[in-house]
């Protein structure tokens, strides 16, 4: 299919014109690719993640671990997504009077580094535990995963991210009771594959 601009132009969902490398609570939501269900299931109310969504939780605490401005608040591995609040506690370069301001401090490149981060270390366990062949034997304990992201050519996430930026504690408090309940509701969830 030959690109078209009308047709394939990809609108920003992001607030035209705001800094998304301020000081603020931002809620985002990350999806799997194809809404796959790579990261466990939930039982009880209760998300079990197999190693791949360990490896995404993990993955998310480690971003604030890496960056000294970035705090991560409340936070939840789905089967086939993730939510989490992050703040930006300090706007870097911001006291450096015309100093080059690097984009690795936006929403955007946190993002980018984790979805990154997160793919490399998930690739390497298949990789690792497939003995170096890319082609699943079937004898390991989440085999029908391995072939989800192998059919995926390891493209893990979907492009894009949905954020909202708190304004306010009540938005705050709202926003964290819905990510603690999220494992609850799963079977009403939106994002589910039905």
């Amino acid at each position: 299919m030959a690109y078209t601009p009308d047709k394939h132009h990809r609108r920003s969902i992001r607030l035209q014109g705001y800094d998304y490398s301020s000081e603020g609570l931002y809620f985002i939501t990350l999806v799997c690719q194809n809404r796959a269900e790579l990261f466990g299931e939930v039982r009880s109310s209760t998300v079990q993640l197999n190693a791949f969504g360990k490896i995404a939780l993990e993955e998310w605490y480690h971003t604030a671990r890496v960056r000294d401005n970035l705090e991560v608040h409340e936070s939840v591995v789905m089967p086939n997504h993730l939510h989490g609040i992050l703040e930006i506690t300090q706007k870097k370069g911001e006291n450096e009077v015309g100093a080059f301001r690097s984009p690795s401090h936006t929403i955007g490149a946190i993002i980018r580094g984790y979805k990154v981060a997160t793919i490399n270390k998930i690739k390497e366990l298949i990789k690792e535990s497939l003995g170096g062949n890319t082609e699943s034997n079937g004898e390991l304990l989440f085999a029908p995963t391995v072939e989800k992201i192998l059919s995926l050519d390891y493209k893990i996430w979907q492009r894009n991210y949905y954020e909202h930026i708190i304004r306010n504690e009540q938005s705050y408090y709202r926003i964290s009771e819905y990510i603690k309940n999220n494992p609850a509701k799963w079977e009403e969830d939106k994002l589910k594959i039905r």
